[in-house]
């Protein structure tokens, strides 16, 4: 399983920090994950202030009944990810842990944080990856062929990635070609076409 070198660049990834990785284990849907990503975005607002443009709960946790990963996933965005000290050390002050960067994929910032488990994705506000993330989320939300069709994927991945001892980004990459499969089936950009 490799990477194509034209996505290999574009994906060049920064390392800052890392953190222990949780065991990629897709569970029920949890009706406490929409308070759990409530309380992260109160932390970061109240952190960021003005900076922070917009702050929304993207990804599978923010599907109402779609199984997951137990890690909410946060869109934050800032007037310009480049311009770290307007927002790296308010969140770090605040418990979250800048773990990379990703200068060549809209200039993605990426932090962690412990409890609740999250994954903060920082963007400025003309990134296409907020739009489809935004738009996978809501097509997920009415159209339930497909969202089971990427419960199946994500089940599957999980349980591939485990057994040949993968990183989440080898769980990622399993279930890539459904998510595009359902991107296309919905109209959004596949990223790179942008």
């Amino acid at each position: 399983m490799t990477m194509s070198t034209d996505k290999s660049a574009r994906h060049y990834i920064e390392v800052i920090s890392t953190r222990p990785q949780k065991p990629i284990e897709i569970v029920d849907y949890d009706p406490s994950w929409p308070d759990a990503f409530a309380s992260i975005a109160q932390r970061i607002t109240s952190a960021l202030g003005p900076t922070a443009l917009s702050v929304s709960h993207v990804g599978s946790t923010s599907v109402p009944g779609l199984p997951a990963k137990a890690i909410i996933d946060v869109d934050l965005v800032v007037p310009d990810p480049t311009a770290e000290d307007d927002y790296v050390p308010a969140l770090e002050a605040a418990g979250f842990q800048f773990l990379f960067r990703e200068p060549n994929w809209y200039e993605h910032r990426f932090f962690g944080l412990a409890e609740p488990y999250a994954n903060v994705h920082v963007f400025g506000p003309v990134a296409a990856e907020l739009s489809r993330h935004q738009q996978f989320r809501e097509w997920l939300l009415s159209h339930p062929e497909d969202r089971e069709l990427y419960v199946r994927a994500k089940r599957e991945a999980a349980q591939e990635s485990r057994e040949n001892g993968e990183s989440v980004q080898g769980y990622n990459f399993r279930k890539e070609r459904v998510i595009e499969e359902i991107m296309v089936r919905a109209g959004i950009p596949l990223p790179g076409s942008d």
